[in-house]
């Protein structure tokens, strides 16, 4: 099964089963949502890769669910719409939409769209691949498995190491409570959340000159954490 997971959010169930059918058949892990309310929820649940997204949703426009989303999350978002006006596709790609497909759509040019977002996120992690990361004066170095701040090595713990490389893999993404808590212990109880705001208190000393006004990675309140790209 291919890592790469799809959130799929439409509520016409003919075109959501056509297009999780060809996820399936090419190997994609898939989730669905029917509203915006229930993709906000696989969202901050799931951490997914990319959204295909319809505009016509039951609860909320779609302009306005990726403007909500963009307040947090650099996911890709590809817009799949019977709204065919130029002025809809501009005001969706202005609210932060990555790409704008128009029913009806062939199969194949639906995962042609989702092939280029692929290779545009692999080309954004690039620093992976290379074994080091650089972010400001931060440096991870994958490969020796230490971290460095203005050149000096960091002291870290097993568990603030492993935090620190999830933020620099995913870096401009919200890394939710639950994705993190089952990163790094397998699980999501209370004392794991606990656990996790411990370490990142700890981490955040380490890494930000002022942890009141963090720059390098930053709390979304109700959801989790990101670190920003300086």
């Amino acid at each position: 099964m291919n890592k790469f997971v799809v959130l799929v959010v439409e509520d016409d169930k003919l075109i959501l089963n056509l297009m999780t059918t060809t996820l399936g058949i090419h190997n994609y892990k898939y989730l669905t949502a029917a509203s915006a309310s229930d993709a906000l929820l696989q969202i901050t649940s799931h951490n997914p890769d990319v959204i295909f997204l319809d505009l016509g949703l039951p609860d909320m426009d779609g302009v306005d669910l990726i403007r909500k989303i963009r307040t947090w999350s650099a996911v890709p978002i590809i817009v799949i719409s019977a709204r065919s006006e130029d002025t809809d596709k501009i005001e969706a790609l202005d609210a932060g939409a990555d790409d704008y497909l128009t029913k009806p759509f062939s199969v194949d040019e639906l995962l042609a769209r989702l092939r280029v977002t692929q290779r545009r996120l692999a080309a954004s992690q690039g620093n992976m691949n290379s074994h080091i990361f650089e972010n400001g004066d931060l440096k991870v170095d994958f490969a020796a498995g230490t971290a460095y701040m203005n050149g000096e090595e960091l002291a870290l713990t097993p568990i603030e190491y492993k935090l620190l490389c999830l933020f620099c893999k995913n870096i401009g993404k919200t890394l939710t409570h639950t994705y993190l808590t089952d990163a790094i212990w397998g699980n999501t109880f209370d004392s794991d959340l606990a656990s996790l705001r411990v370490f990142m208190a700890s981490l955040r000393k380490k890494i930000e000159k002022d942890t009141t006004h963090p720059q390098y990675i930053q709390t979304r309140i109700g959801v989790g954490y990101r670190m920003n790209r300086l």
